[in-house]
């Protein structure tokens, strides 16, 4: 009997500890993942069967270099064609001191294709997520007023006159309403089709046109179907009043054609700070000029 519980104390001195090691280790760290793309030869962001997405390339290349299988979840969806200056995506790992390795960029490049590029690495809390903890994404459409070849793939051309005071005075219709419906894909599982717009203007080169815009979410296809629908404005075949009656239609039959994936950009995604641990703030994007870019 004495050599029993001497056995068992021995198990629970001995392997007791092991068991919390093994938790320990099982426990991983979450990290923000930011990258730039060309979406001209991918089917958008997210894993599809039979398609070469970014998603897919991302995830093969962390789970390579760092050598345990990693999957990514990125901040929202992208159409096919569509670019990003900025895009984020969040994973977790065995690995504690990601963040801390600058040499982890540079391998995944190398290991990347030319159009797709690591910016930065960054150690969150457990709970942040790369889409549902941001609080604002910006895009950008860009018009080529003029026939470059160089520009085929990252803008669309138009060719004729375009009233810009047209489209801005539609972007001050824009932005007193919540519902775009009329400006969403079709079928969606989102639950609701409500956003917030904080700005949106468009803006005038020699050679383009410049649509920015900034919510707090998206919907698929809604800044595409909103760059198509305020064109029709520009050009003069539909009022003002026409625009603002097809946002309260609901009703995304009542809108313009899509403009082509390849003008459009996202280009910033804004997250609180306190998600960021080492108390730098990594709240902006590292493309961006605003408060937070010293932390890149």
């Amino acid at each position: 009997m004495t050599g029993l519980i001497n056995y068992q104390i021995f198990l629970k001195i001995f392997f007791y500890p092991c068991r919390i090691l093994c938790t320990i280790h099982l426990l991983k760290t979450r990290y923000f993942i930011y990258i730039s793309f060309k979406g001209t030869s991918y089917h958008g962001w997210q894993v599809q069967p039979n398609s070469v997405t970014i998603q897919k390339i991302l995830d093969n290349a962390l789970s390579t270099v760092f050598n345990e299988e990693i999957s990514a979840t990125g901040a929202g969806r992208t159409d096919t064609g569509v670019h990003a200056l900025v895009f984020c995506a969040h994973f977790d790992s065995n690995c504690q001191d990601l963040a801390e390795n600058k040499n982890h960029i540079f391998r995944l490049n190398r290991f990347l294709p030319k159009d797709i590029s690591v910016t930065g690495i960054y150690k969150v809390t457990t709970e942040a997520h790369a889409r549902f903890s941001a609080v604002s994404r910006t895009y950008k459409y860009y018009i080529s007023r003029i026939k470059d070849p160089f520009l085929e793939d990252s803008s669309w051309f138009i060719h004729g006159n375009i009233d810009m005071n047209i489209m801005n005075r539609a972007c001050m219709i824009l932005m007193k309403y919540s519902d775009f419906t009329s400006f969403s894909r079709l079928h969606t599982d989102v639950k609701t089709n409500l956003c917030t717009i904080y700005s949106a203007i468009w803006e005038e080169t020699d050679t383009s046109l410049v649509f920015t815009i900034k919510a707090d979410r998206f919907l698929r296809n809604m800044v595409r179907a909103i760059v198509g629908t305020m064109t029709d404005a520009g050009t003069g075949k539909i009022s003002l009043e026409e625009f603002e009656n097809i946002i309260l239609a609901k009703d995304r039959c009542r809108a313009g054609q899509s403009a082509p994936a390849r003008g459009l950009f996202l280009t910033d995604i804004e997250y609180p700070p306190d998600i960021f641990i080492r108390a730098q703030d990594h709240s902006r994007s590292p493309m961006t000029g605003q408060p937070g870019n010293e932390a890149f």
